[in-house]
């Protein structure tokens, strides 16, 4: 595999983990801000002069949970509590962790955000004949069941956030009752693992990075998303390859912008399986001996590469694996 190939596919990876990544707010947001909050594309991009993102990996192993339980470890703690997940990955006991086994970890830990997190927010609602309705939400998200349609509307001021909810909402109620079910609910707080939300989450994509409002993202609205530059400051070397990316990749008909086609390409690439993705690329880069497995020892040799010091959450991937 090529760098620059790896450095494509990795980047499109981070990419999708920040859609996957949404963390749904109960406080009633301010005008103008977002009720949901999405990580920034810069959130997890590369540092400069690195060759992959290890906060992506780190999220992707472990999971982006509140707790910080590994910022203060020694190296020995990490790999002593990594020695005991490497066992629970290795479902066979054979001592080798395979791409499938990986794989699996990986998915896993993306089904517990989505569960604890739907489960979470599920019963902060007041529910009647066990679904939620739009009003409820209103209610309990922005204060008032009040359509922000009249200025004199107590939530006017909500009246983007709202529509946007909105939006989501309906295209989450797939029986069009107006009425959200708990499975439904889950297309609605992770569009991103939805088929049929797909184009919910690249509309507001579009909306988050097209400052100009003209419906489409420029390269510039594309780079300063990623990479603010507030100072003027030269840009590091993987700021460029971004602006190569976008040119040669991301804007298929060289129009100097990108559609809503070309952004859906971008984000939800046909037949792009990111756990698959991440799985090779972890064994890609501690796989040692290249026989397409890894021993326990080549993990903990790496073991900055599955945790580190940002790595979250470390106990309850240990105590929860069996719950799946």
């Amino acid at each position: 595999m090529s760098s620059s190939t790896f450095t494509m596919k990795l980047l499109t990876v981070c990419l999708i983990l920040v859609l996957m990544v949404v963390v749904y707010c109960s406080a009633i947001p301010k005008p103008g801000e977002k009720r949901v909050h999405e990580t920034k594309l810069s959130d997890l991009q590369h540092e400069e002069d690195s060759e992959h993102n290890e906060d992506y990996d780190h999220e992707a192993f472990l999971g982006k949970e509140e707790a910080q339980d590994f910022d203060d470890l020694s190296p020995e703690e990490s790999k002593e509590r990594l020695s005991v997940i490497v066992d629970k990955i290795d479902t066979n006991k054979d001592g080798q962790v395979t791409e499938q086994e990986l794989k699996e970890w990986i998915q896993f830990i993306q089904r517990r955000y989505i569960v604890t997190d739907t489960d979470r927010m599920w019963k902060e609602h007041d529910l009647e004949d066990d679904k939620l309705h739009w009003k409820s939400y209103m209610k309990r998200t922005y204060g008032y069941e009040d359509s922000p349609d009249s200025v004199d509307s107590p939530t006017f001021s909500y009246k983007d956030t709202i529509d946007r909810d909105h939006r989501r909402w309906e295209a989450a109620d797939t029986d069009k009752d107006m009425k959200l079910s708990k499975e439904e609910f889950v297309h609605f707080l992770h569009p991103e693992d939805s088929d049929h939300m797909r184009d919910v989450v690249v509309q507001e994509t579009i909306e988050d990075i097209d400052k100009d409002n003209d419906g489409y993202i420029s390269l510039e609205e594309y780079i300063r998303d990623m990479y603010p530059n507030e100072n003027k400051e030269e840009e590091p070397d993987w700021v460029k390859s971004e602006r190569q990316q976008f040119e040669q990749y991301r804007d298929l008909d060289k129009d100097g912008k990108m559609d809503s086609k070309e952004v859906k390409n971008w984000i939800v690439p046909p037949d792009y399986d990111h756990s698959d993705a991440e799985a090779n690329h972890l064994i890609y880069e501690a796989d040692n001996n290249k026989d397409g497995n890894l021993s326990k020892d080549e993990i903990l040799e790496h073991y900055d590469l599955f945790v580190g010091s940002q790595a979250t959450d470390f106990g309850e991937a240990l105590t929860r694996h069996d719950e799946f």
